[in-house]
């Protein structure tokens, strides 16, 4: 019975260890999501994976680089993410590295997309010039770091405020996370794509710019025409209405199966600058 019970209590120590080291590696993830950190952690694997592949066919040298990468590769770690580890631990601090997030993520969702459409049909109307860029998988930080910090919550009233002409923040990109305006008059790469129309402005060549450097999904209002546009992956879809952009929206910001959209993607049209 004493040992029966030992080894019980042995058991349970087990599974409440390995969910602990779960539920944190499961923390870890969620708080690197969304930044550089992640592009580091692929190459981390890659790496490993190389190592496994050079241990088992006995291949030395290449195996001794490997491990020469993962030996310094920690210190480089800690030295080019600082905010990142700092954030964390901010975090930690605080308490709400291990607090249970009770927010409606698909209420937050529908609230995010209607705030975009509201704001850029306004703008559309009235031909009031926009560059809205939304955070996915890779990390802005290098170009929030070239705007002016906002870190408020998403509304129709406040994007829509930032690029009303002659106000401070209305010339650059609006950068967007979740559903927070992260910084505004911030600087994106333009494109220097060979097969863009000269037709196109600065807005638009922005916009394919950080399109080719990021997953970001960004939205641009033209005000010459009025006409909404979008760019993703180096690809640009043009003269967009309010049940195209919706659909993108939805697509691409991963909350519903994707389907086709209803016009091709495509460098030329009407002019959009």
């Amino acid at each position: 019975m004493l040992d029966g019970g030992l080894d019980a209590l042995g058991y349970v120590r087990i599974v409440i260890d390995i969910a602990l080291v779960w539920f944190v590696l499961y923390k870890l993830i969620m708080l690197i999501r969304g930044t550089k950190a992640v592009q580091l952690l692929k190459g981390i694997f890659v790496v490993l994976g190389i190592w496994l592949i050079s241990y088992f066919l006995q291949l030395k040298t290449l195996m001794w680089l490997m491990s020469q990468a993962l030996t310094w590769g920690f210190l480089g770690v800690i030295i080019l993410f600082q905010p990142e580890l700092r954030r964390a631990l901010e975090q930690l601090g605080r308490g709400s590295f291990f607090a249970r997030n009770s927010t409606n993520e698909e209420e937050t969702f529908k609230e995010t997309v209607s705030a975009i459409m509201k704001s850029c049909n306004y703008m559309a109307k009235r031909r009031i010039g926009a560059l809205i860029t939304i955070e996915r998988e890779t990390g802005m930080g290098d170009y929030v770091e070239t705007g002016i910090p906002v870190n408020g919550t998403l509304t129709n009233e406040l994007l829509t405020n930032i690029f009303i002409p002659n106000t401070p923040l209305h010339d650059g990109a609006v950068i967007l996370t979740n559903n927070e305006i992260t910084a505004a008059a911030c600087y994106l790469p333009l494109s220097e794509s060979p097969f863009i129309s000269k037709e196109l402005g600065t807005r638009h060549r922005a916009a394919l710019g950080i399109s080719e450097v990021t997953d970001a999904l960004t939205i641009v209002v033209s005000e010459e025409t009025g006409n909404i546009s979008c760019t993703k992956n180096g690809e640009l879809h043009r003269d967009l209405d309010q049940d195209d952009l919706r659909n993108i929206l939805e697509r691409e910001l991963d909350m519903v199966p994707k389907a086709p959209t209803t016009k091709s993607w495509n460098w030329r049209g009407n002019k959009d600058g």
